[in-house]
């Protein structure tokens, strides 16, 4: 991951460093480093999604860690810069700047493992449309339903994922929906 924080600009690099203390403060769902990458490559640095999410991943374990061990920032930055593939100067000074001010607010709890397992719900986006004909059908007028959920798995990583529904499928989706926030009013 050395290697990889190396192509990352220094800002870029602070914005992950902040957006991951604050997933791992409960502030936000999760880092969208889909977006993220595309703006480090818009800025000219060859860096692919799955090298950032890698970083990402890898950074999110150290923050946690050090969480964990109630290291100190000193303690942190002296255990990062004694590694045999050392950090650049330019992550060391990011991670000891935003451990030094947000680090200590990381919530640590018991159960940490046993909750993040699943990953979280973000957003649901939903169109209606119907398919009119295909190559081997000249008229379907087939009406489905497409939804777009955006979810942050336990990592942090923001995704979507999309499915198409037929109408009576889709019925029985929003039934169950309904049947969750009656059970949730109860609660």
């Amino acid at each position: 991951a050395a290697d990889k924080i190396r192509l990352i600009p220094q800002d870029f690099f602070a914005e992950l460093c902040e957006q991951i203390i604050q997933h791992l403060n409960h502030k936000i769902p999760g880092i969208n480093t889909a977006e993220l990458c595309q703006r480090i490559q818009t800025s000219g640095v060859d860096i692919n999604i799955d090298d950032l999410a890698k970083v990402a991943n890898t950074l999110s374990f150290l923050f946690s860690t050090a969480a964990r061990n109630n290291l100190s920032t000193e303690e942190l930055v002296t255990s990062l810069g004694s590694g045999v593939s050392t950090l650049p100067k330019h992550a060391l000074q990011v991670i000891r700047h935003v451990w030094n001010e947000q680090g200590k607010a990381i919530a640590v709890s018991e159960d940490a493992g046993t909750t993040a397992t699943v990953g979280q719900f973000v957003d649901m986006k939903w169109k209606l449309g119907v398919a009119m004909s295909s190559d081997t059908c000249r008229s379907l007028k087939y009406p489905y339903v497409t939804v777009t959920l955006t979810v942050a798995d336990p990592s942090g990583q923001i995704t979507d994922k999309s499915f198409e529904m037929t109408i009576p499928q889709f019925k029985n989706f929003f039934r169950q929906f309904k049947e969750m926030a009656s059970v949730l009013e109860t609660v």
